[in-house]
């Protein structure tokens, strides 16, 4: 195929804030784990599917596996509300108690939609 560019598991995004190592990046209904450090505005590679231990809403309990998971896409943090802007990006694959700083997440790769 002449038209072929890559896999897509990783792909480059331009950080929309200061991101660290492992953290969560929402670029319009793509997200991703960041593999490196990157300061706002610089190239920073992204794993959009796997699963990860992420930084979640702490106050929330999930309290059975399989639910939507959407990230906030000005802190990365993920949760289960539905909030106006929030991107779907995956599903949990473990309980987790309130409060608990992560959660463990199933990326979907990109977002069908945002949070109307």
């Amino acid at each position: 195929m002449k038209n072929f560019i890559q896999p897509g598991k990783v792909v480059t995004l331009v950080a929309p804030r200061d991101v660290l190592s492992g953290e969560l990046v929402v670029v319009g209904l793509l997200a991703g784990v960041a593999q490196h450090d990157a300061l706002t505005g610089a190239d920073v590679e992204c794993d959009t599917e796997g699963v990860f231990d992420l930084a979640k809403t702490a106050a929330q309990a999930w309290a059975t596996v399989g639910l939507p998971i959407y990230a906030i896409p000005g802190t990365g943090v993920v949760t289960t509300a539905t909030t106006t802007g929030n991107v779907l990006i995956g599903t949990n694959l473990a309980t987790a108690v309130n409060p608990s700083a992560t959660g463990r997440v199933r990326l979907n790769g990109s977002a069908p939609a945002a949070a109307a």
